[in-house]
């Protein structure tokens, strides 16, 4: 199978020399640094592979990185949208202010159990579970009832 040759220009050189170099990277950048140079070199793809212990779908994506955007668009992971927040720190706010307060009549103190019946009563907040509300509470570091 032909190689397609990669050039690198001066200034994408650089980039590339300070991922290879300075250890403030994670691997997968380190990688992707070693395998443009390597394209750059010359240097046949199964040797890539050997040597770096990658698969070929990763030195094809990462030369396709760098000519659909450069050096930095190459090595470094694209940015990930993760789980949108269900619960703002407007509804953290109430649960937390929720827990502070005085037990309802007949307990001694607030179980997640009546957290959650109490914070299904709020108006903003609707339908949530005891996991959510313990989830919430302990990133607060609150600690229920303790006076």
């Amino acid at each position: 199978m032909k190689q397609t040759e990669l050039h690198l220009t001066d200034e994408d050189r650089k980039v590339i020399e300070s991922y290879r170099v300075k250890g403030l990277h994670h691997a997968r950048e380190v990688n992707r640094a070693h395998i443009l140079s390597a394209l750059d070199l010359g240097v046949p793809e199964a040797q890539i592979m050997a040597v770096l212990g990658v698969g070929r779908t990763a030195i094809w994506r990462t030369r396709a990185a760098y000519l659909e955007g450069g050096a930095e668009h190459a090595v470094r992971d694209a940015a990930r949208p993760g789980k949108p927040i269900q619960y703002g720190a407007n509804v953290e706010a109430q649960i937390s202010a929720l827990a502070c307060s005085s037990p309802p009549e007949g307990a001694t103190r607030w179980t997640l159990e009546l957290l959650e019946q109490a914070a299904q009563e709020l108006p903003d907040v609707g339908p949530i579970s005891r996991e959510t509300i313990r989830r919430l509470l302990k990133k607060t570091a609150s600690n229920r009832g303790a006076s």
